[in-house]
């Protein structure tokens, strides 16, 4: 088994997330190009809007279609303007929502709030790009000040809201395919396992049965007594499988006395080269659990820490209490590991062995969290110096 499973699984997800980011792309790109196309035809219509002005200005009153170029003025009803002279005194305002006059076809009302409201529009106007210059002769100058209409500005907006409108449509899309994958994956667990247990009570029977006709026989009495402990470790492990899946009951058990016994169940099946130490709190930490779910984990926990020793260094168990937490540390002398690998250890079918499947850290954190509600986690790792995994529990209220 390699890692090829969980880099598929990343490469998938890293896929759908990019074609969902040149999708967003190109929508904001059209939507700019419309944004950016309304505004140069709004400036174009103001520049018209401007030299009509002019021709006013300077006009005598012959040969000049006055009636024509007032019509132009007239004809801008959606686009902001102020116009200035030079000194910044205002000549001329259309389109504007005064305080004082909020219908636009209503009368002019002169008033200080008008008056106050159009110089602070002026006062804005001037720090933008929105301004045109009229030269009326005689060294006079008119500026023409212009703000975008309320379609550009709503425009504006749009791409904006078209990119939250497409984040949330690609999350919804992404969570609900997450879910979903999960969701099968919880159905292969839970078949595989109650079917691992089912296939595992036919021959643990048989096994104990043979085992009364080799006691019948007169077969040597430690031999008998010891295959009756593999036999009761195979009971033990086909009701771990049966118990996945269903919520397990719930019990309140000392951490204390499940660490030491799969400490001294492993103690006698690792390697004598790995030296195993035990510091255990001198409290009890009493929490509700299944304690042959916990013994599972803990068994993985200390298999997992030897296997990356590779049968030789320090394995140190201990258990501590904190804010209300019960907690279990299994630190190892091992390989170690990089910190992106801290969450991708505890995916199916991650693992860097050359045989099996991948499972039994993603087992421990289904038993730890879905089941107990509690916490497992890479707390410390560094590649050549080795690892410390930690689970926490959450301890009942005293009282």
């Amino acid at each position: 088994m390699t890692l090829m499973p969980y880099i598929l699984h990343r490469r998938g997800t890293l896929i759908f997330l990019g074609i969902s980011a040149v999708v967003v792309a190109v929508f904001l790109y059209a939507s700019n190009l419309l944004v950016n196309d309304l505004s140069r035809q709004e400036r174009a219509r103001m520049q018209i809007w401007a030299d009509a002005t002019k021709e006013i200005a300077g006009s005598d009153g012959e040969g000049t279609n006055i009636d024509f170029l007032l019509s132009i003025i007239e004809g801008n009803t959606n686009i902001p303007v102020l116009l200035t002279d030079d000194d910044g005194n205002i000549i001329m305002h259309r389109n504007f929502k005064l305080p004082d006059q909020p219908d636009a076809d209503a009368p002019l009302v002169i008033s200080e709030a008008n008056e106050t409201y159009l110089l602070r529009k002026l006062e804005k106007m001037r720090h933008t790009h929105n301004v045109i210059d009229i030269d009326i002769g005689a060294g006079a100058v008119q500026h023409l000040y212009y703000e975008d209409s309320t379609l550009l500005r709503n425009l504006s907006l749009y791409p904006y809201i078209q990119l939250a409108v497409m984040g949330a449509f690609v999350a919804v899309v992404y969570f609900a395919v997450a879910s979903s994958k999960r969701a099968e994956q919880n159905k292969v667990w839970v078949g595989l396992s109650k079917e691992t247990a089912h296939q595992l009570g036919t021959p643990i029977s048989s096994l104990m049965a043979w085992l009364q006709l080799l006691e019948a026989e007169g077969v040597d009495a430690d031999t008998v007594r010891e295959m009756d402990k593999d036999v009761k470790r195979l009971e033990t492990i086909a009701s771990r499988f049966s118990k996945i899946g269903s919520r397990p009951n719930m019990e309140p058990s000392d951490i204390n006395a499940v660490v030491g016994r799969s400490a001294a169940y492993m103690g006698t099946r690792i390697s004598h080269n790995v030296k195993l130490e035990e510091r255990i709190c001198p409290d009890a930490l009493v929490v509700n659990m299944s304690e042959p779910l916990i013994e599972w984990v803990m068994e993985n926990l200390i298999k997992n820490a030897v296997d990356a020793m590779e049968g030789r260094g320090g394995l140190t168990i201990a258990t501590m209490h904190s804010g209300g937490m019960a907690a279990i540390e299994v630190t190892d002398t091992g390989k170690g590991m990089t910190r992106k690998e801290f969450d991708a250890v505890f995916r199916p079918g991650y693992t860097t062995k050359k045989r099996g499947w991948g499972l039994g850290l993603t087992l421990a954190k289904r038993i730890v969290e879905q089941y107990h509600g509690g916490k497992i986690y890479v707390k410390s790792s560094e590649p050549g110096k080795g690892t410390t995994f930690r689970i926490e529990f959450r301890m009942p209220d005293e009282g």
